[in-house]
């Protein structure tokens, strides 16, 4: 089935890359994304969408080639329904909202309720173009609130946020009942984003403080003390790597340098991941010319955290 995807915006680039967890993108635009997925629910997991929809299709821009699209389409809605424009700065509407809405329930046959409908047809403006579609659900991010790290038994300043953590679980493109392993897991962030998609999860961790707190924060997750120089675990055994590695700042490096940690850390994420998967890592600076002695790099992207820190975040497969 071909989607339409509203998408954040909080990256140019990282929120289209996302969907390839649930389905193949065929074509993007700024905080617009069309693909083709065979299982519409399964983009509920999505961390950096707004709103996901049936995609009916697209046109320029102009009030004359958007009725002669809704003409064509000659869409029914089985539910009283309601009409709703987004527009993607610095695209231009070529009617104010209101018109635009009215024009589009016109072409709509069915009962129009704009307190409680029960279907939204949605109507996109990125560029010079007009995307429509037909809501199938809206992502509930406030759950990413309620995930806080600050909210959990055990916190550490420095943790990656539950919006990202989800981001990353996503980009690695595992599956439910498949095993998603974080080699630095800390206080478990990753881990739970995982969970939470069906993933089976296991991480390890060398400070034992951050094991605790872990098993504090996930009792039912399989968590241990190891060293990601020399991994407990066996060649190909995992599907899926995501990690956000130690930045030497205010976390302790057990190796003699970073570099060595990085390059030692990838070579064992190489061994113990199974061929043709993905591992999504972040760092605070780039780490490429050494992960490309033992992957490929299929995705990088940069995004400012703040003033001081801007993350580095590489798929590699």
């Amino acid at each position: 089935m071909k989607l339409l995807f509203e998408l954040s915006g909080e990256h140019p680039d990282l929120p289209a890359a996302e969907i390839g967890c649930v389905g193949r993108v065929c074509a993007t635009a700024p905080q617009v994304a069309i693909a083709d997925c065979q299982v519409p629910g399964d983009t509920i997991r999505l961390a950096q969408t707004h709103v996901v929809m049936e995609y009916l299709g697209s046109c320029p821009a102009e009030m004359d080639e958007i009725t002669s699209l809704l003409r064509d389409l000659s869409l029914t809605a089985e539910k009283p329904f309601a009409c709703r424009i987004k527009r993607i700065h610095p695209a231009i509407l070529p009617e104010s909202r209101p018109v635009i809405e009215r024009i589009m329930g016109d072409y709509i046959n069915g009962d129009v309720s704009l307190k409680a409908p029960g279907e939204e047809f949605r109507a996109i403006f990125s560029n010079d173009t007009c995307y429509l579609g037909r809501v199938i659900h809206h992502i509930n991010r406030g759950s990413y609130a309620y995930r806080n790290p600050m909210r959990r038994k055990f916190f550490h300043p420095g943790v990656m946020m539950p919006l990202m953590a989800r981001a990353m679980v996503n980009l690695t493109h595992v599956q439910p009942k498949e095993i998603l392993y974080d080699p630095f897991c800390g206080t478990g962030g990753i881990l739970l984003e995982g969970q939470l998609v069906g993933a089976r999860v296991v991480g390890s961790d060398i400070d034992p403080a951050m094991i605790d707190g872990t098993r504090e924060n996930l009792p039912h997750v399989a968590c241990l003390r190891a060293d990601t120089c020399q991994l407990p675990l066996a060649d190909g055994s995992v599907d899926a790597v995501a990690a956000d590695l130690p930045y030497g700042q205010s976390t302790s490096i057990k190796a003699a340098s970073l570099d060595r940690l990085y390059a030692e850390s990838l070579r064992e994420i190489r061994r113990i991941l199974k061929p043709g998967r993905r591992a999504v890592l972040v760092t605070h600076r780039t780490i490429s010319p050494i992960a490309e002695e033992f992957f490929e790099i299929v995705h990088s992207f940069s995004q400012r955290v703040h003033k001081s820190l801007t993350r580095s975040i590489v798929v590699l497969g």
